[in-house]
């Protein structure tokens, strides 16, 4: 079905109050006449425009496990707790996880997240009920039976989108120290291929430097860029051990380096080179994590957090908030190859309506001062994704029910 328009009359975009016509799927005008025809009309008076958030790194099916294991390095986290939890999950279970996940993100202003994660049916049908964007990644791991990993590869040939292209495919081995070159290349090549982004986890640990060096006599960054694997397809997570000549390595390449300061703080794994991220050149974008190792899916938050620990780390000036709502929003969508993030005629009609009367965006000197460090997710009110309102005034279709059925998950599994 064609969708129709929508007028988004007298909402302030860029400190003007103008009137937003939407088109299908696309902004058709952001300055309207004020008596344009449209499908629907939602008066804005008292509402600001902003764009949505793209969550460059996460694992979706993790609100599983919230609280399950806190306090602790990575690769005890890891081997020790959430890989044996893990391998207890089914997919129905993930399909909960997932749904929940999503509702999290929407209500946070979230229109698209880039997952890793198993039972990738799961997640597709979850995404494509709550009417949102994803990049679905195929995770591979030698640890998977030969089985499973002939039947992933299987899938990238056989998939076919069923939401006109709010859904994408990625290559995703989970990281140097669980995938052999092998995997991994062939995993390379099958993304070049079918023109799929290959997301991985990058020197992310101290640990995993060490051990790379010791077992191949390089780090994991100069150790892929020997084997010819970094190129612009390329999404790196975390990427927080490393100097500055691999640095530049990243930005030649034109790798995407997903940044996840809650996650890196909660862990330990490492401090963010902000400031010569940003000197090389490098596209960095946002991520949450999974919500085991954050404990949410808040992107705000994130981005508060990202601009404070570069401020604490390299000065007051690094990192300014138009900077850092590029991170969020714009960077992560030009990432995965979106025409989105930004609030302009023709990109793809993603955005947050915010309440300008919230309490947090009060006094207004600055609303994107206000947004990056002072408001929270309550100063949402409405929650565009691909022309369509994913949330409306506070509340996402179905979401009682999302939440009922998984407290009545949670019942099931904790009496299995």
């Amino acid at each position: 079905m064609t969708q129709g328009t929508l007028l988004l009359k007298n909402i302030v975009l860029n400190q003007q109050t103008v009137n937003v016509l939407i088109a299908g799927n696309r902004f058709a005008s952001m300055d309207a006449p004020a008596d344009t025809a449209a499908s629907e009309v939602m008066d804005c008076r008292g509402k600001a425009l902003l764009p949505a958030f793209y969550n460059a790194h996460t694992h979706a099916a993790m609100t599983l496990l919230r609280g399950y294991a806190d306090d602790m390095p990575l690769h005890e986290w890891l081997n020790d707790h959430i890989w044996p939890y893990e391998a207890t999950l089914t997919p129905a279970d993930i399909r909960q996880g997932s749904l929940l996940a999503m509702l999290e993100m929407v209500k946070s202003g979230t229109v698209f997240f880039n997952d890793m994660y198993w039972d990738v049916e799961q997640t597709i049908a979850a995404a494509d009920q709550l009417g949102i964007r994803a990049a679905i990644g195929i995770t591979m791991m030698d640890r998977l039976p030969s089985e499973v990993i002939e039947r992933n590869f299987r899938s990238i040939e056989q998939w076919d989108d069923p939401t006109n292209g709010r859904i994408q495919l990625v290559m995703a081995p989970h990281a140097l120290y669980t995938v052999s070159r092998e995997l991994l290349t062939r995993c390379a090549d099958v993304a070049r291929c079918h023109g799929l982004r290959l997301h991985f986890h990058l020197s992310e640990t101290e640990q995993e430097v060490t051990d790379c060096i010791a077992a191949h006599g390089t780090t994991p960054v100069r150790l892929l860029h020997q084997w010819g694997l970094l190129s612009d397809n390329c999404v790196a997570a975390h990427v927080v051990n490393v100097d500055d000549e691999e640095i530049r390595m990243l930005a030649d390449a034109g790798v995407t380096v997903v940044h996840n300061p809650c996650s890196n703080m909660k862990l330990h794994s490492g401090t963010f080179r902000t400031d010569a991220m940003i000197e090389a050149g490098v596209r960095v974008a946002l991520g949450t994590d999974g919500c085991s190792s954050n404990n949410n899916l808040s992107m705000h938050e994130e981005m508060k957090m990202a601009s404070l620990l570069a401020k604490s780390c390299y000065g007051p000036a690094v990192l300014p908030i138009e900077t850092v709502m590029q991170w969020a929003t714009a960077n992560g969508a030009e990432a995965f190859g979106m025409e989105a993030g930004r609030l302009e005629t023709g990109k793809l009609a993603d955005a947050i309506i915010v309440d300008l009367n919230n309490e947090r965006l009060l006094p207004c000197h600055n609303l994107l001062s206000n947004w990056v460090y002072a408001a929270d997710s309550r100063s949402i009110d409405s929650v565009l994704c691909d022309g369509r309102f994913v949330m409306r005034h506070g509340r996402v279709a179905g979401e009682e029910a999302i939440i009922d059925a998984f407290k009545r998950f949670q019942t099931e599994k904790l009496a299995r």
